[in-house]
């Protein structure tokens, strides 16, 4: 069974798309990249969809998720609000499949829910960025100030930024620039995203992530511009119990440019997990 919902969770208007499996007792939930939405995991989406029950999620502002300036877009908050919604779907314990900012908050899921999040996928996650610098944070308060977000991203151009995290520019379609372009076509996402320039708190630092004791299956790009595969070795070295595959003629978008490799990865890390656990269960 498939649908997709709109839902509030924490005072804003949560989008999410669940695929019902079955028969299958595992749950994945995708959480996408900046500026972006579930859109970007299109590809992958009717793979995973064979084997596990899928729920991927528009994190707030972006996609169909709300954008008020009400809520609280930090990492955390998103992490917690990620948490609530599959509590309130019944799904206390789940995998957690984050690409690029979805990552990141992948990572605040397995520190502070590890007894939700029981596993952790990272597509090219962000990693180690730091607050966003003093001035910038009290520039947000300045009215209009939405309005030079919205410039600044428009500058550059919805498709010059696909070229930048695709390695193959031949895949760059109609499909691909409109599904890219949407968010640009509504005022409300630049004033939450000057809200989220205020509230985000940067990425978890080598401390907190050495704290992560959940398996994490790391898949990078080998040409990521975005996120380069130097991020990817850091955190291998900080999440204790990690392993990294890096994908040949790949840019930052994996789920775009090799979903078949990507669920075949997904695939492979949930049968040596459950394998795992089903040993050290018998060994109790």
């Amino acid at each position: 069974m498939e649908f997709s919902r709109n839902k509030t969770v924490r005072g804003i208007d949560l989008y999410y798309e669940h695929y019902q499996h079955p028969e299958a007792e595992e749950t994945l939930v995708l959480l996408h990249g900046f500026l972006s939405s579930t859109f970007s995991f299109r590809h992958l989406i009717p793979l995973l969809k064979e084997d596990y029950n899928v729920i991927s999620v528009d994190l707030p502002p972006f996609g169909k998720s709300g954008k008020v300036s009400s809520f609280k877009y930090s990492y955390h908050n998103l992490a917690t609000t990620v948490v609530e919604l599959m509590k309130s779907l019944g799904i206390p314990t789940f995998t957690v499949v984050g690409h690029s900012m979805g990552g990141q908050i992948a990572l605040n899921i397995l520190l502070h829910y590890p007894e939700n999040a029981k596993k952790g996928i990272l597509l090219c996650s962000s990693g180690y960025l730091k607050r966003a610098k003093l001035p910038l944070v009290l520039s947000s308060y300045i009215p209009y100030f939405h309005l030079y977000v919205k410039f600044h991203l428009a500058r550059s151009g919805v498709k010059q930024n696909l070229q930048n995290v695709v390695y193959d520019h031949s895949m760059i379609n109609d499909e691909m620039l409109y599904g890219y372009l949407t968010p640009f076509l509504e005022d409300d996402i630049f004033k939450a995203l000057t809200m989220m320039i205020r509230h985000r708190e940067g990425d978890l630092t080598s401390e907190e992530l050495k704290k992560i004791e959940s398996p994490c299956l790391m898949i990078w790009g080998e040409h990521d511009k975005v996120v380069p595969v130097s991020i990817g070795r850091r955190l291998k070295k900080d999440l204790r119990n990690s392993e990294l595959i890096i994908l040949k003629e790949t840019g930052h978008l994996v789920p775009e440019e090799k979903p078949e490799e990507v669920h075949q990865l997904i695939n492979s890390f949930m049968a040596e997990e459950a394998i795992t656990e089903a040993t050290a269960n018998g060994s109790r």
